[in-house]
């Protein structure tokens, strides 16, 4: 089952493994990257500390198969770098019925984003997309380790709007 669909530019790294993965008892990770799927430099760096325990798979997004990572009783936490990968994977197959929760938890400021949380940075065609998950059933909210309150997503959109 999909557990969370994280949206982090760094990826599997410490937070990962030390906040996220024991709370919510993860048992698998799925790294949906085009980038990393096809970099052995970036695979070996990424996977470096994991526990030999905790399986590790990391595929393009478009190769991730969405309803047969939701039905296996694994508990998985899927990982992808950008928002504009959420949109990719929706067209891949991922529905809010395979994973209703998506985390915004590290977006890097770049010119034309906005803070929204102290971790997260987003655009105009972000804030769309959101919506458009949110509007697809998706739960959105925005935070970066499981102890944080989440931000949902009409605060979300009230920090970007204040922020321009």
């Amino acid at each position: 089952m999909i557990v969370l669909v994280r949206v982090d530019n760094r990826l599997l790294h410490g937070q990962i493994l030390e906040a996220w993965v024991p709370r919510l008892r993860i048992e698998k990770v799925v790294v949906a990257d085009d980038v990393a799927a096809g970099n052995p430099l970036a695979l070996a760096a990424m996977t470096l500390c994991v526990p030999p325990e905790l399986p590790i798979e990391v595929r393009p997004v478009k190769d991730v198969e969405w309803a047969k990572l939701a039905k296996d009783t694994t508990r998985a936490l899927v990982l992808v770098r950008d928002v504009s990968d959420l949109a990719r994977a929706r067209a891949a197959g991922l529905t809010s019925k395979l994973a209703p929760n998506v985390n915004v938890g590290n977006v890097h400021f770049a010119p034309g984003r906005q803070p929204v949380t102290a971790s997260v940075f987003l655009a105009d065609p972000e804030i769309e997309a959101l919506r458009l998950l949110a509007g697809a059933g998706f739960a959105v909210e925005a935070r970066a380790i499981p102890a944080e309150t989440p931000t949902g997503l009409a605060e979300i959109e009230r920090r970007y709007a204040a922020a321009r």
